[in-house]
């Protein structure tokens, strides 16, 4: 069963039809709020400069200048192109804590989380931490 709201979205799929576009581990993490392997992903530190788009729906998220190497196992942004690129959910999935989820505001993809307060040298003292595999690059030209 999917864990996605019942929020209707400018992208709005069945699930059969998301099965069907999506690769399993794709699926997983976009529609059902997973989370790949730490380190598995070539985007943490992939230096090309471009814009990374949902996987599910190609909607522009981040940029690559936004991009930092936290050293968490998942390529991490300090913040989106846009506020209004993604959205942000209460997550109490986890046992004695609250974290914030990111989703696509185009389609609700599940993207990963956004952590604040770390420390990090960024302009913003936020940490998108977000799945490689929710993530699709396209260079500049």
């Amino acid at each position: 069963m999917s864990k996605q709201s019942e929020k209707t979205y400018a992208v709005d799929k069945t699930d059969a039809e998301w099965k069907a576009e999506l690769s399993p581990a794709e699926y997983q993490v976009l529609r059902q709020a997973g989370t790949e392997r730490p380190f598995s992903s070539s985007y943490e530190t992939d230096p090309t400069v471009g814009v990374y788009s949902c996987r599910a729906c190609d909607a522009e998220l981040f940029r690559s200048e936004t991009k930092f190497d936290a050293h968490c196992g998942w390529p991490a942004f300090y913040a989106p192109l846009a506020e209004d690129r993604v959205e942000y959910i209460e997550d109490r999935s986890l046992f004695g804590g609250v974290r914030t989820e990111v989703r696509c505001a185009t389609c609700g993809s599940h993207l990963g989380h956004v952590f604040e307060g770390e420390g990090f040298g960024t302009p913003t003292d936020q940490r998108y931490c977000i799945n490689g595999v929710a993530l699709k690059l396209q260079a500049d030209a």
